[in-house]
């Protein structure tokens, strides 16, 4: 039977490939270069000999340009491997459904419901098959079906040697979901001079400007007294850590942004009586605004070691990515090729702010041009994540169609 780019989906999202914050080594976690193995031998199956799994987990591998056209510009095809560490990716049971509207019940058993009211987007696949989850772990189309797409790509450039082209350099990286995707991806190596990461959401989506992120972590210290003896002594940072979280502006907060709006997020409160860390992500896609965000953090740090001596904060911030707009702005041309290859697969591409990051958006500041291809999924990290498999089709239409496109392309300039 041949592979299509929906059995390819399945097979990938059956491995476990959670990445995980707070590991050093790389990749952050060993199963991940299951699917990095699985995917190089996948590649050779194809004719692709030089495929291989590089420093710290990345996937390389390059089919060499046709005929007439070693001239033109490489170009790179790029998805990552891992999935969130915010849900399980252990046994992700995928179903595959024909959606007729309204709520769909994932998990009879455990009563788990995927309720349109909450993801009305999904109403406008109605008459379509979907992949779903089961309810009990997260799908894996972020980013698995960018990986699906891509390989399903490069099994028909392969099979198929009188399409023109340029050179195509195909990378799976580990780790973005911790933002850890590109640490060791090495470009010079890779050899593109422009790529795109297919890691985006819905069908139709082209995203060229994303988030400056960053992240700070908030340490409360405390003073831990035998609780039968704590009069006057004890200083409980839990108490603390939860006046601090009351500082930071609800106006702020992701569940009241939207568009180009920034945000501040915390999504971790770790500790006990002697220390508290709290883990606060921030977001914006304006510089400017994003070093405000992270002056204003600073400020209440301050305001709570004045207000509350007794219990010592401290601030650390680590900037993770930056804007990749200003430098896609100095290479239009490449956003110029994905509309064309959107438009001949039947499209009009959907420009809109990524409210995250990509790998391509630290390539794009190290000197590789990437914007992001969307993948087709919805509702990315957790159990309500699914795939239309029109627009996982799509997807794969796309890569395609850039593939045949590079073999036009003379210059970038």
């Amino acid at each position: 039977m041949t592979d299509t780019v929906q059995s390819r989906f399945l097979r990938y999202v059956s491995f476990d490939t959670q990445s995980a914050r707070d590991s050093s080594t790389a990749p952050s976690t060993e199963k991940q270069l299951k699917l990095a193995e699985a995917l190089v031998e996948e590649l050779k199956s194809y004719g692709i000999g030089n495929a291989h799994v590089g420093h710290g987990g990345v996937v390389y591998a390059e089919i060499p340009a046709s005929k007439g056209c070693e001239a033109c510009p490489s170009i790179g095809f790029i998805a990552h491997m891992d999935t969130s560490p915010d849900a399980s990716g252990e046994n992700v049971k995928p179903q595959i459904l024909r959606y007729e509207g309204g709520d769909v019940i994932l998990n009879a058993e455990k009563n788990i419901i995927f309720k349109a009211a909450d993801f009305p987007e999904i109403t406008k696949y109605a008459g379509e098959d979907i992949i779903f989850t089961d309810g009990t772990t997260l799908l894996g189309a972020d980013d698995k079906a960018g990986v699906a797409a891509i390989m399903t790509m490069a099994a028909e450039i392969a099979a198929h040697p009188e399409i023109p082209h340029a050179r195509l350099a195909i990378g799976f990286t580990p780790d973005e979901e911790v933002a850890r995707g590109t640490e060791n991806f090495d470009i010079e190596h890779f050899g593109a001079q422009y790529a795109y990461t297919f890691d985006g959401g819905e069908v139709g989506t082209l995203e060229s400007e994303n988030f400056n992120g960053g992240t700070a972590i908030v340490t409360i210290e405390g003073v831990g007294v035998h609780p039968g003896l704590a009069k006057d002594k004890m200083v409980n940072s839990l108490r603390f850590a939860a006046k601090f979280m009351e500082m930071l502006p609800a106006e702020m907060s992701p569940e009241c942004t939207a568009g180009h709006e920034g945000f501040l997020h915390p999504n971790m409160m770790q500790g006990n009586v002697v220390a508290t860390k709290i883990r606060i992500l921030i977001r914006d896609h304006d510089a400017a605004l994003y070093e405000a965000k992270k002056t204003l953090l600073a400020g209440l740090v301050e305001k709570m070691n004045a207000l509350y001596p007794q219990a010592k904060a401290k601030l650390e911030i680590k900037d993770s990515y930056q804007n990749m707009r200003p430098y896609l702005d100095r290479a239009p041309k490449v956003l110029e090729i994905a509309r064309e290859a959107y438009r001949a697969v039947g499209l009009e591409p959907i420009e809109e702010p990524i409210r995250g990051g990509t790998d391509g958006a630290r390539l794009s500041v190290r000197g590789l041009p990437c914007p992001n291809v969307f993948t087709g999924g919805m509702n990315f990290h957790g159990i309500y994540e699914c795939i239309p498999v029109k627009s996982l089709d799509k997807a794969a239409e796309v890569a395609m169609k850039l593939a045949e496109l590079s073999g036009s392309i003379k210059s970038l300039d």
